[in-house]
């Protein structure tokens, strides 16, 4: 099974969204396999955008980034990376489609809630950044034949 890692932002956090994202990717019927709320410094979100680091706004997203609670999720499931991207909207909110996650509770780019990785490569290394090994919890739910042929 894929991976693809989720993590909801200072302002989904401070807005009470945790529970919603997670009801939406549970819904869908992936499974939630590593979890964590924290409070991640400003050169672990330095090292998180590094990909960025050449932006005008690279500064001022890692320091928002680490301005409040993070609530840092791996998910599972067959071909969640696309689909998760798909179930989060558009990196601009006003590009999002209702039904998205931005698309239903964002208006602005620099207040999107949510991250999602954008490829299986990159959900790796972002995994791998946010969590260890020991971290990650085993389990075969017992909607999966449900969910899965």
């Amino acid at each position: 099974m894929e991976r693809t890692f989720v993590a909801l932002k200072p302002d989904g956090v401070q807005r009470g969204l945790c529970g919603e994202v997670m009801k939406r990717f549970e819904q869908k019927g992936f499974r939630l396999v590593a979890a964590k709320f924290l409070q991640p410094s400003e050169d672990h979100m330095k090292q998180h955008y590094l990909d960025l680091k050449d932006m005008p706004f690279y500064a001022g997203l890692c320091k928002y980034m680490s301005s409040g609670p993070v609530f840092a999720m791996v998910w599972e499931g067959q071909g969640i990376v696309k689909m998760g991207r798909m179930m989060l909207g558009e990196t601009n909110p006003a590009d999002s489609k209702p039904g998205s996650i931005r698309g239903d509770f964002c208006i602005n780019i620099g207040r999107n809630i949510i991250h999602g990785s954008d490829t299986v490569e990159n959900a790796k290394t972002e995994i791998g950044l946010w969590f260890k090994a020991e971290e990650f919890v085993s389990y075969t739910p017992c909607a999966q034949t449900w969910v899965y042929e």
